[in-house]
């Protein structure tokens, strides 16, 4: 497997992928019967929530005590990886979706 460091493509990449995880929420929680304010404050809450755990700023172990932590990566073709180089930062590009998508 190829591992391809580009800033720029994975920044847009993540992008749309917080984008589209905090589109599902807001879908989700608007089929659950939310609107107007509590559907902005909850789809925030748990968008950020995700990102901060997709961020690895969540405390994960085993249950040997082992730290694990999330590293984003997108597939490019077959046999390639598109990745930051560092941790992925979809925490704070979810400020923009939500402003975008709830028009703050």
């Amino acid at each position: 497997m190829e591992l391809n460091l580009d800033p720029d493509k994975f920044n847009e990449y993540q992008t749309l992928f917080i984008k589209e995880i905090i589109e599902t929420i807001r879908l989700k929680l608007i089929e659950a019967g939310l609107e107007g304010e509590d559907l902005h404050n909850a789809t925030a809450s748990i968008g950020m929530s995700v990102a901060a755990i997709i961020d690895s700023m969540a405390d994960i172990e085993t249950e040997d005590g082992e730290q694990v932590k999330p590293y984003l990566a997108f597939k490019e073709g077959e046999d390639a990886l598109l990745h930051l180089g560092e941790n992925s930062y979809t925490y704070e590009r979810s400020y923009n979706v939500l402003r975008t998508l709830f028009k703050v």
